[in-house]
């Protein structure tokens, strides 16, 4: 599916550089004219095994008296029937207040017949419109006979009244892109600036008379697809993101001049001032004193907070939509049972504010859908609210109540190592926050197993899972079964049976889940005379993910961790070692991840232990050949092999 957002906050002033090869201007043709080349191409010239390419991607944004307009252009060509899912069309715009609005959209299939282009239009009537919440709306529709040769093509307009809709562009996206192109007529008291995220030399620079650009475009983009441990796609295309400074003063016509600046403050006032957002904090709720009356007998704040955000994960229910702004409002949400996720959140904070406890609201970015940027103040890169609680100068919750599994003191997953907005309306302060947590999660793994001479081994396994490591075991039990969990269990050991799982703690935050594991193994190999085995049963780190070669994408965990996993492992009578990995110990070059093995023999019992320490959640794309290096040999390590022999 390919996604067209069109947020905005400015336009387009960069820094130089040195343009490269020029383009040809036969790349781009106009809408329903096409070129036999491309009607009979096969793949993709620059990426072989494409499923589908972008031809080209164009935009032309201008001013008129009233209204800025972007004119847009994009021709895709599908090579298979994986390409095909790129024919689903979601364009994603501002639409709320009729602050963007779409016009002039057309869309069309074309294919090759013996040399002939045939069109087939989509129906209007097959175009849909969908509000999402206040601020944000979406057009979507589908291709008609598409089919492995096919040319997509669709172009629109989308205006708006407000300055501050000036897009931002994206050269880059899921499919390789043949050459994108914005450009942009920019009247000359008009003043922007513009961060340019791009690590390819432009094949069209151009600046106007004033010193600002008007046409940038890039040639032979590459496919951008998810990576092991990547954020967003978003965060990590070549792109412009653009932010209106000024309008200069106009002595023609007597237009005295604006300063558009955005700031934190600014955005967060306006907020705070909105009836679907700053409007509710003081909404009541219903029953909501038997809540409170309850809470002034617990003795710590902590009990306080736990209780209320309990309260309400347990009586809501979260719609499964994203949102910044309210719908029906927090306390018709409450009657209801169900809420958006302002709702759901907002709710928890007027309940914690209402029980003494120091919360303020906190506008969020889910991890998917991409951080916002600190420099560049807008309120659109946010696409949730969470409740902000900060207990000391070190320590502060982000909580979130729209999941079950989720606990008061644990930052959920999905926001963390990005930016939040915390709206401070009383005192008129408004902060965009950096959310991690410095705590590692950790995971202790403890077996004890006898080793039989015909080849078997059986035993027992504790796994104690906390933080990060406990939610994401629960989510999986409760959302997979207890059978398919069991098939994780065994990571792909089709020789490893499970006889029985039970699983302590899970509805007690407080503590650890406990996972007590009876198991069985047959030996493959085992031939009488020798015995192997490889003492790496339930790690938990499942395969190596850094396999490829290359990566595009910085890697970023979320969070540290600490495994431990320590076996006990008994050897049958009659059978000696034979050979026996060694005790090791190795670091990354700045230590940021270490691995220690330590193997010791003692009457009759091999006892293997693993520690492998994360100091980091975030590993630049650069220090990808290290870390690649890195896990290659830890995973050569814990698959080596115990040898014992008979006699």
């Amino acid at each position: 599916m390919i996604t067209n957002k069109f947020f905005g906050a400015a336009a387009l002033l960069l820094m130089v550089f040195t343009a490269g090869a020029q383009t040809t201007p036969a790349v781009l043709q106009p809408y329903g004219k096409v070129d036999k080349t491309d009607l009979e191409l096969k793949q993709c010239d620059f990426e072989k095994d494409a499923n589908a390419e972008v031809l080209f991607d164009k935009a032309t944004v201008y001013f008129t008296d009233d209204n800025i307009v972007t004119e847009r252009h994009i021709r895709i060509k599908i090579f298979n029937d994986n390409g095909k899912s790129a024919a689903n069309i979601i364009i994603e715009y501002l639409g709320g207040n009729h602050f963007q609005w779409i016009e002039k959209l057309q869309a069309q299939t074309i294919n090759n017949n013996n040399g002939v282009p045939v069109i087939t239009k989509v129906d209007k009537k097959q175009i849909f419109d969908k509000r999402i919440d206040k601020s944000v709306s979406e057009t979507s529709f589908a291709f008609p006979d598409v089919k492995p040769g096919s040319i997509i093509e669709y172009k629109y307009d989308i205006a708006s009244q407000y300055l501050q809709s000036f897009p931002d562009w994206y050269f880059q996206s899921e499919l390789p892109t043949r050459y994108s192109e914005i450009e942009a007529k920019i009247p000359d008291t008009y003043h922007y600036k513009s961060l340019v995220r791009v690590n390819q030399q432009f094949a069209v620079n151009l600046r106007d008379g004033n010193g600002q650009i008007s046409k940038l475009a890039l040639v032979n983009v590459p496919s951008i697809n998810n990576e092991p441990h990547m954020t967003s796609l978003r965060d990590n295309f070549q792109r412009i993101q653009n932010q209106l400074l000024s309008i200069s003063a106009d002595p023609r016509t007597g237009y005295p001049g604006k300063n558009f600046s955005e700031n934190w403050d600014k955005v967060g006032a306006t907020l705070a001032d909105d009836e679907d957002f700053g409007g509710q904090f003081n909404r009541k709720i219903s029953g909501e004193e038997e809540i409170l009356n309850h809470v002034k007998s617990l003795k710590t704040n902590n009990e306080k907070i736990e209780y209320i955000f309990n309260q309400v994960k347990t009586n809501m229910k979260w719609n499964e939509t994203y949102s910044k702004y309210t719908e029906d409002g927090t306390s018709k949400a409450w009657e209801k049972k169900i809420g958006n996720f302002a709702e759901v959140n907002l709710i928890v904070y007027h309940l914690l504010k209402k029980a003494g406890i120091n919360a303020l609201p906190m506008l969020t970015s889910t991890r998917s859908h991409g951080r916002a940027n600190p420099a560049y103040p807008a309120y659109y890169p946010f696409n949730s609210v969470a409740t902000y609680v900060p207990v000391d100068s070190a320590t502060f919750y982000v909580l979130d109540a729209t999941n079950k599994n989720n606990v008061y003191n644990v930052i959920p997953f999905y926001f963390l190592n990005s930016f939040g907005l915390v709206i401070d309306k009383e005192n008129k302060k408004y902060n965009c926050d950096f959310i991690d947590n410095t705590q590692p999660a950790r995971e202790l793994t403890l077996i004890n197993a006898e080793i039989t001479a015909d080849g078997k081994m059986q035993g027992t396994a504790q796994i104690n899972s906390f933080s990060y490591n406990r939610q994401d075991d629960i989510e999986s039990y409760k959302k997979e079964g207890e059978k398919k969990y069991k098939e994780d269990l065994k990571d792909g050991n089709n020789d490893l049976s499970i006889t029985s799982l039970k699983m302590d703690n899970m509805e007690v935050d407080s503590l650890p889940l406990e996972q007590n594991i009876n198991f069985s193994l047959n030996l493959p190999g085992s031939d009488g005379t020798y015995i192997y085995f490889k003492p790496n049963l339930f790690t938990t780190l499942e395969s190596n993910p850094f396999l490829a070669e290359n990566r595009t994408t910085d890697i970023d965990f979320g969070y540290m961790n600490i495994y431990s996993i320590t076996g006990n492992y008994k050897i049958p009578a009659g059978y000696k070692v034979d050979a026996l990995p060694k005790s090791t110990r190795m670091e990354m070059s700045d230590q940021t991840i270490s691995f220690k093995r330590l193997v010791v023999e003692n009457e009759g019992t091999i006892t293997v232990r693993y520690s492998i320490i994360f100091h980091k959640s975030i590993f630049f794309k650069e220090n990808y050949e290290e870390l690649r290096a890195f896990y290659k040999k830890m995973y050569e390590l814990i698959d080596e092999q115990v040898i014992l022999k008979k006699g």
